[in-house]
């Protein structure tokens, strides 16, 4: 049994099991799943964004494809594009062709193709273990790395990140006209997101609805900047919902998850009023779930300005009559 078939055979549950899924929300844990573009690097991506490994199938041009999509593949009856990751990040070292094998990743409601080298097995980590590249040091593919985490034996794993490939491969999506919500300014809404892709669109949609904002940059910067508003507010004997209307958390970031986030912020006292809407390229029913288990008042799969907008606009008003 080859590799591909193996990760998916003892695997199984990861890939396809809403419960399995559900059970590392709160835990601060990840599934990474370690592949190689053929340099001495290896890489790795969220478990929850592949549906399935296989080996490199035949894939058909097609014109006009912007640079590193190969083409196109028939699966199931859908058609989608096939991206050489290798060529996306632009890896100088990396060999020639297409490697030896495709995953199929499930972002943000698309599907797409990946190629790689090979894939490896699939490890589990501790959130707090995965650091932002700043704090290390990282190859030329910097511009496409999320995040960083080390091995047992010392073999640092850096983490792809999935949004700036799709941005500088297919272009930023366009947040449109957006109703501006009435008596926007007297709202605040505090964000954290670890992508400056989302966190640039999620400013500009905020920005539509005329709404104050400020945001931080991965779960564990945003639990201790909301811990400290909260005790400043103890001191002064106000209300942390006096500050903040509206948490909105991203679901992968390094040191602290959204869903611990979410955890602590639902499990202490301070914060009650304030909702907590998750926003997340992870878009499946299973991660879904995970958001309801830790007491998410709502979830928006990423990116849809309008539907982010028309999900923030009712948790704010609500707001004002509770």
């Amino acid at each position: 049994m080859n590799t591909t078939a193996m990760i998916k055979a003892e695997n199984a549950t990861l890939f396809d099991n809403v419960d399995a899924r559900t059970k590392l929300a709160g835990s601060n844990r990840m599934e990474i799943l370690l592949f190689s573009l053929g340099t001495h690097e290896t890489f790795g991506i969220n478990v929850f964004k592949v549906r399935e490994v296989s080996k490199t199938p035949t894939i058909t041009k097609a014109p006009n494809m912007p640079a590193g999509v190969e083409g196109l593949i028939s699966l199931r009856g859908n058609v989608i594009p096939v991206l050489s990751l290798a060529k996306v990040m632009g890896l100088p070292d990396a060999p020639p062709g297409l490697g030896g094998s495709m995953m199929v990743t499930e972002y943000s409601k698309r599907t797409l193709g990946f190629l790689v080298s090979g894939v490896d097995r699939i490890i589990r980590v501790d959130w707090d273990k995965v650091k932002a590249p700043e704090s290390v040091v990282t190859g030329g593919a910097n511009t496409y790395i999320t995040a960083i985490t080390e091995l047992a034996d010392g073999k640092l794993v850096s983490i792809v990140d999935v949004e700036q490939i799709l941005a500088n491969t297919f272009g930023d999506s366009v947040v449109g006209q957006i109703e501006r919500l009435e008596s926007g300014s007297e709202f605040n809404v505090f964000f954290v997101d670890d992508s400056a892709v989302a966190r640039k669109r999620i400013a500009e949609v905020l920005d539509k609805l005329g709404v104050k904002h400020k945001h931080a940059l991965n779960g564990l910067e945003a639990w201790t900047r909301l811990s400290g508003m909260a005790a400043h507010c103890q001191q002064l004997g106000t209300r942390v919902s006096d500050e903040v209307n509206l948490i909105l958390a991203d679901a992968e970031m390094p040191e602290m998850d959204g869903y611990v986030l979410t955890k602590n912020i639902k499990s202490d006292p301070r914060f009650d009023g304030i909702p907590v809407l998750m926003h997340s390229s992870l878009s499946s029913e299973a991660n879904r779930a995970m958001g309801k288990s830790v007491g998410v008042d709502a979830y928006v799969a990423k990116f849809d300005a309008e539907v982010l907008a028309d999900t923030i606009r009712p948790m704010l008003r609500k707001v004002t009559h509770d």
